[in-house]
């Protein structure tokens, strides 16, 4: 059957301001958002602008706003949101470079803040370091986080402070603070303790919800929080 696909329209360089175009495609409640956006890019409208690479939630490029939820457009299929329109939009607290594609440029840069990489005070050993699948389970489930940008989009305090850290970030900074590998945890809660850094986060628990690999994200981040608590109260 027919579907309605509202989408979100704007190329900075020749419109003053957005608008939304509608398409008709033909699709099958099995088709996922993504494949309908294909169609309408292959056999519509070639101008239409937006991320995609492996269309299997492996990547995280196709992450945008789907009838008012950040997800990703190849997980997500035409059947989870009815028969109504569907409406098409970029992630928000991003910078719209042209119709659905945000400038992720200041989202890897927080990224890259939190020193994503293991912090050693030895020197490399001859293979790898080593770890015990309990130590390896202290941190596995965020190591699913593919940096697709779906929670720090949907965090409410980016609205009012952009800059706060975001989820992303924070979770990674909370892999490596817990990975026992690591030796340099007091550098890395002496970055994270801050208003912009953990302390921005008011756990309201958006980032979870909308996280495609549904990692435990608040919590995740309420642990960080604990960690650098208690270190404080350590005599």
């Amino acid at each position: 059957m027919k579907h309605t696909f509202k989408i979100f329209r704007y190329d900075p360089a020749k419109e003053r301001q957005p608008r939304y175009q509608e398409y008709q495609v033909e699709a099958e409640p099995t088709d996922k958002i993504l494949d309908c956006l294909n169609r309408i890019r292959w056999e519509q409208d070639s101008s239409l602008t937006y991320r995609m690479s492996c269309a299997h939630g492996v990547c995280g490029s196709d992450a945008m706003r789907i009838n008012g939820i950040c997800a990703l457009a190849c997980q997500r299929l035409i059947k989870d949101y009815g028969e109504g329109p569907l409406l098409i939009e970029p992630l928000p607290q991003f910078p719209v470079l042209k119709d659905l594609l945000v400038d992720l440029t200041a989202f890897f840069e927080k990224y890259r803040g939190i020193w994503p990489y293991l912090l050693p005070d030895d020197p490399a050993p001859e293979k790898e370091r080593l770890q015990s699948p309990e130590e390896r389970m202290a941190f596995d489930e965020a190591i699913r986080c593919i940096l697709c940008g779906c929670c720090t989009a949907a965090c409410p305090i980016l609205e009012d402070n952009q800059q706060f850290l975001g989820p992303a970030a924070l979770l990674r900074a909370f892999r490596y603070l817990f990975d026992s590998r690591d030796r340099q945890k007091g550098k890395r809660m002496e970055l994270l303790d801050d208003e912009n850094a953990i302390w921005g986060c008011k756990t309201h628990g958006k980032c979870t919800e909308v996280c495609p690999k549904e990692i435990q994200v608040t919590q995740s981040l309420g642990r960080v929080k604990k960690k650098i608590y208690d270190s404080k109260k350590a005599p």
